[in-house]
């Protein structure tokens, strides 16, 4: 059967489907800034674009370096541990869901404005289903939406700056002054400039959506959408807060923080410019919806291709879109929905938590990286420096949201520990299955026909689970190495099948190699270790070759860290993960 060949985004697909989630704060941020840094809440949000231009880099040399969809957890999967990683998965998950389901409810907010008799819960649940169906039809029909949504609404911001301009050249800055020398509710400058920097911070939510399909886009745009989401926030979110300094009273922001650049819009230049701001609310908010279906899909791809999640979302449909993984986004968007009653605040705090969270994992990752993977070809490099100054940003950005609400930390944490008790059954399902067997065994007498057949069917699910083989290539010259894999698959995966190959260019047979194995394998009893050795050139055509003729998916073959003479990009391999 031949396969489908999806074509690739180019930077303006790829850059407006990510893109839309972090332009969308600017509805937002700058009012939010404001309620607690009052006049200074620009330089708060610069200080925000000085740790994304950090974090521009930091992306920039990871996904470089190991270009697979998954974001980080792609980058804590190739560096830690898969508990680690799932860590990220879980959080970057809950993310994008409390994103999908605030996004669409806050865009149907701003069009109950316009049509008073809309029910907000039931437009929500249609605007989830209508935006299912786009991410089923393909991410190509995703991409064109989202570029119509996407300039739309950076043209409608730019009007509304240009108004605010023009506004203040007839008006002048009167206001501006008056609230300039407004005393601070917070207090200090200090505190103001923190708890407006840890508030600010939300408007950078979207920028790690990127490297959760980065796989869909063409060579070398990744870092071209890290550009672009960069200069985007860092022009309009302190321009506009600047403009809504000296145009609006402070007195006021509180008032209309709902729907604060329509006020400004109307202010500035009319009622057409208001209502024209609205309709792009309505329309960026849903295109933030669409990335978190875009973004999700990638990543729970990949966490099911590692049997982290059950191969049922591995059903793809003839556009290649893996529907059930949507469908599945899709119910549990609604379940939140309706299991908060449409009062959303709460989960304000899981997108909050969960996406500072991802951000220092991905940063933690960066460091992993240096320290475990020097030798990986990566088109850049973020000093190291520079990825711990990021980290200590959003740890101080972590501390400052639970000071600025610690209830809606709590409610984070309601929401994250049931989905890491998923994740921990899933990752030791054939300990858990182990320990059914036992105890159903241990009622064998008085249930004897239901544990015969729950027995046979648990056995036949561990040995399916435990069938699965992986692969490592190795060089053949590194014991070390050859150790520290058998450690990481005892540690990490539940299967303990492992071909060891050798891919040799002459005849010769490498005995040293076979005698460590040997070795090995007496150390490691719980491992069948069968050893390969093939003649032929180590590459791409030989990974498709042998994943078929042994019918083992790429992602359970495995790699040492090619150095900078290594033929081919780790994104060439077609998945095949780096173990060392």
């Amino acid at each position: 059967m031949k396969e489908l060949v999806h074509k690739k985004l180019n930077q303006l697909q790829a850059t407006a489907i990510c893109g839309n989630d972090i332009s969308s704060s600017c509805l937002y941020v700058s009012a939010l800034t404001i309620l607690y840094a009052g006049q200074y809440a620009w330089i708060s949000l610069l200080i925000v674009a000085v740790v994304l231009f950090l974090f521009r880099k930091i992306y920039g040399e990871v996904v470089g370096a190991i270009p697979l969809n998954g974001g980080a957890y792609n980058v804590l999967l190739n560096t830690s541990t898969k508990r680690l990683a799932s860590l990220a998965a879980t959080l970057t998950v809950l993310s994008y869901m409390a994103t999908a389901v605030i996004s669409a409810s806050e865009g149907m907010h701003y069009l109950h404005g316009i049509f008073e008799g809309l029910n907000i819960t039931i437009a929500t649940v249609v605007i989830l289903i209508l935006f299912t169906c786009l991410a089923i039809l393909g991410i190509g029909e995703s991409a064109f939406v989202a570029v119509i949504i996407f300039i739309t609404h950076i043209t409608t911001l730019t009007l509304l700056v240009l108004a605010s301009v023009c506004f203040l050249l007839f008006n002048g800055l009167e206001t501006f002054h008056i609230n300039w020398q407004t005393p601070l509710a917070t207090g200090s400058i200090e505190t103001a400039l923190f708890l407006g920097f840890s508030a600010a911070m939300l408007g950078i939510s979207g920028f790690e959506s990127s490297a959760n399909f980065v796989e869909e886009q063409q060579q070398g745009i990744f870092p071209k959408t890290l550009r672009n989401m960069w200069a985007i926030v860092s022009f309009f979110n302190p321009v506009i807060a600047i403009l809504l300094i000296s145009v609006i009273p402070l007195t006021e922001v509180g008032e209309n923080k709902e729907s604060l650049l329509a006020h400004l819009g109307e202010t500035t230049g009319g009622s057409w410019l208001a209502w024209l701001i609205s309709i792009d609310a309505v329309l960026v908010l849903c295109g933030a919806v669409l990335t978190s279906f875009v973004g999700v899909s990638g990543l729970l791809n990949r966490m099911t291709l590692d049997r982290i999640l059950p191969n049922y979302f591995l059903k793809q449909n003839k556009r290649g879109s893996h529907y059930r993984i949507v469908i599945s986004f899709l119910i549990l968007c609604i379940s939140v929905l309706f299991a908060t009653q449409g009062h959303l605040e709460s989960l304000a705090g899981v997108y909050t938590f969960s996406f500072l969270a991802v951000m220092a994992l991905f940063g933690i990752g960066n460091l992993l990286l240096k320290f475990k993977r020097q030798k990986l070809p990566r088109p850049e490099r973020a000093r190291g420096i520079a990825v711990v100054a990021a980290v200590i940003f959003v740890v101080a950005a972590f501390i400052g949201n639970m000071e600025l609400n610690i209830n809606a930390f709590y409610t984070f944490l309601k929401y994250m520990i049931p989905s890491l008790i998923f994740i921990g059954i899933m990752l030791n399902r054939v300990i858990l299955i182990k320990l059914l067997i036992e105890a159903l065994e241990y009622f064998y007498q008085p249930l004897r026909r239901m544990v015969i057949l729950s027995n046979r069917y648990l056995q036949n699910l561990s040995i399916k689970i435990n069938s699965q083989e992986f692969v490592f290539f190795t060089k053949g010259d590194d014991i070390a190495i050859l150790n520290k894999v058998l450690q990481y698959v005892e540690n990490n995966e539940t299967t303990k099948k492992l071909k060891i190959v050798h891919v040799k260019k002459n005849e010769e047979t490498n005995i040293a190699l076979k005698k460590d194995l040997e070795v090995l394998d007496r150390a490691y009893d719980d491992i069948d270790i069968e050893y390969l050795e093939i003649k032929g050139e180590f590459g791409p055509e030989m990974i498709d070759e042998l994943s078929k003729k042994w019918n083992i998916p790429k992602n359970f073959m495995f790699i040492a860290s090619p150095g900078n003479k290594f033929s081919y990009r780790v994104s060439d391999l077609g998945g095949v993960r780096l173990i060392m």
